[in-house]
């Protein structure tokens, strides 16, 4: 179970011990494992969750966003802050790291998982399976890392409040749609803990099965088809029309700075190698990583056109992100590769280092044990600097079915029915790399850690205005620079 919060400082050896220590006495059969679940409400009472208390230190959270920035690209710092700024929920989905520092300080039951990181709301959205069926998951994974399955819980609950806030909904609504996320999660990990491990590990939740339950029960969800019809057009024959043209008969990535620059117009990567030669040997280094049969399928794709940086997402801004272009039979029969650098998870410093070697195998094999079924060409890659610095990536398809819902338009029912789908996906990943069984007991039958966890939600939304209104404050004094 877990020892509790230790001090944060150098262990005997000189690296830091992390302040939370998971030290979960597994047990084997299911009267035992419900047992240790119920146990661990000792150490971490479920009414202790609602409790949320700034630490007399945390004046200065700030300094974590710009300690993230100082090894990001600078020419896109102003870009992050200004996505940022947005709203308060836009600022919550780049604050990983602060969030990550504040739940370090609060209850956990001990019983690990791997999590997420970062499971804000806007981080689940819609895939293809590799059975070309869509499928409803966790779709960003930069920040998994082994840890307590609460910290999950809080960021996505949380973010569920924050956004109904950002839609503008009244408290009633707003309370309803964190309750129904956090009664999701309850109830579909009461589920799993009641599974044969196989059964859970092949579950799913199918978008269009989900779509006739949804009608049927007389919740139809507009915001929901909308992003599965979005979905269904989007591949790599689709991204490169979006995002390239043919140049003498020769496809080329569009120059639309910021968001996406072709290689051969960046500049100050001098430092780095040439750009070419830099994405070329990450990409040689990804197919090694690969299985044979997926090494195949790439090297059917062996014409190499162009590659270019892209901007993604809001908490990613700044991050090395590079989009490689291919083609197979001809021209027409597109590949799009994104390749991403992988930094160090914002809960390393928390419940300890990652067990692999490079931060894009971590994010890697973290993805294939949360998500249901990944891409069939996830891997990893990483390289040396001619500076000595390793710098690590994680290599995926741009586009592959892949559709995220529509928050900033969804009415009350879409962000209700998102916030349960999103629950179901949490609590699938969790059942998964954890203890069902203990997780399930060690909530109850009751509803005593769900409203301990709404009530976490309202108060750190809360936190959460003031962090933002902290954070604007230091754009329009200049300390943090912003685009416009």
């Amino acid at each position: 179970m877990s020892r509790g919060s230790v001090p944060f400082g150098d262990g005997a050896d000189g690296v830091q011990e992390p302040p939370v220590v998971l030290d979960w006495i597994e047990a084997t059969n299911p009267k035992d494992r419900m047992l240790m679940g119920t146990i661990a409400r000792r150490r971490a009472p479920l009414g202790s969750h609602a409790m949320w208390h700034p630490m007399p230190n945390r004046a200065e959270k700030l300094d974590l966003l710009e300690e993230q920035s100082a090894i990001r690209v600078q020419e896109l710092i102003p870009l992050r802050y200004a996505r940022m700024s947005v709203s308060p929920f836009t600022f919550y989905r780049g604050t990983a790291l602060i969030m990550a520092s504040d739940l370090a300080a609060t209850p956990v039951s001990g019983i690990p998982v791997q999590c997420v990181g970062d499971a804000h709301i806007a981080n689940f959205g819609i895939f293809m399976s590799p059975t070309r069926h869509l499928v409803f998951d966790v779709n960003d994974f930069d920040e998994t890392l082994p840890g307590p399955w609460e910290w999950d819980v809080k960021r996505l609950v949380t973010s569920v409040e924050i956004c109904a806030r950002d839609r503008g909904f009244d408290k009633a609504t707003r309370r309803r749609a964190v309750q129904e996320c956090i009664r999701s999660y309850h109830a579909s990990m009461d589920e799993f803990a009641q599974m044969d491990n196989l059964d859970v590990w092949y579950a799913n939740l199918d978008v269009e099965k989900t779509l006739q339950e949804y009608t049927k029960n007389g919740m139809p969800s507009k915001t929901l088809r909308k992003a599965v019809n979005k979905a269904l057009s989007k591949d790599s024959n689709h991204a490169a029309q979006k995002f390239g043209e043919l140049v003498d008969g020769e496809p080329r990535f569009r120059s639309d700075p910021p968001e996406l620059v072709p290689i051969d117009e960046l500049k100050g990567y001098d430092h780095e190698g040439p750009l070419d030669v830099t994405i070329r040997t990450l990409f040689d280094r990804y197919k090694d990583n690969l299985y044979a049969d997926r090494r195949q399928v790439l090297d059917s794709y062996h014409r190499y056109h162009d590659a270019a940086r892209k901007v993604v997402g809001v908490g990613s801004v700044g991050t090395r992100v590079w989009v490689m272009l291919l083609s197979g039979r001809d021209v027409n029969d597109a590949l799009v590769l994104q390749i991403k650098e992988a930094e160090t998870s914002v809960l390393e410093r928390f419940v300890g280092r990652s067990r692999f070697r490079t931060h894009g195998e971590r994010v890697v094999q973290g993805q294939k044990v949360i998500q249901t079924t990944s891409d069939v060409l996830l891997g990893w890659t990483s390289m040396t600097t001619p500076e000595g610095l390793r710098k690590d990536y994680y290599v995926r398809q741009l586009w592959n079915g892949k559709g995220s819902i529509d928050l900033d338009h969804a009415g009350k029912e879409g962000i209700i029915n998102t916030a349960r789908m999103s629950a179901w996906a949490l609590a699938h990943a969790h059942a998964r790399t954890g203890d069902a069984m203990a997780i399930s007991a060690y909530m109850g039958d009751d509803d005593t850690f769900d409203n301990a966890i709404v009530t976490f939600a309202k108060q750190y939304a809360d936190q959460n205005e003031l962090d933002y209104e902290v954070f604007m404050d230091a754009i329009k004094s200049g300390r943090l620079p912003c685009a416009k």
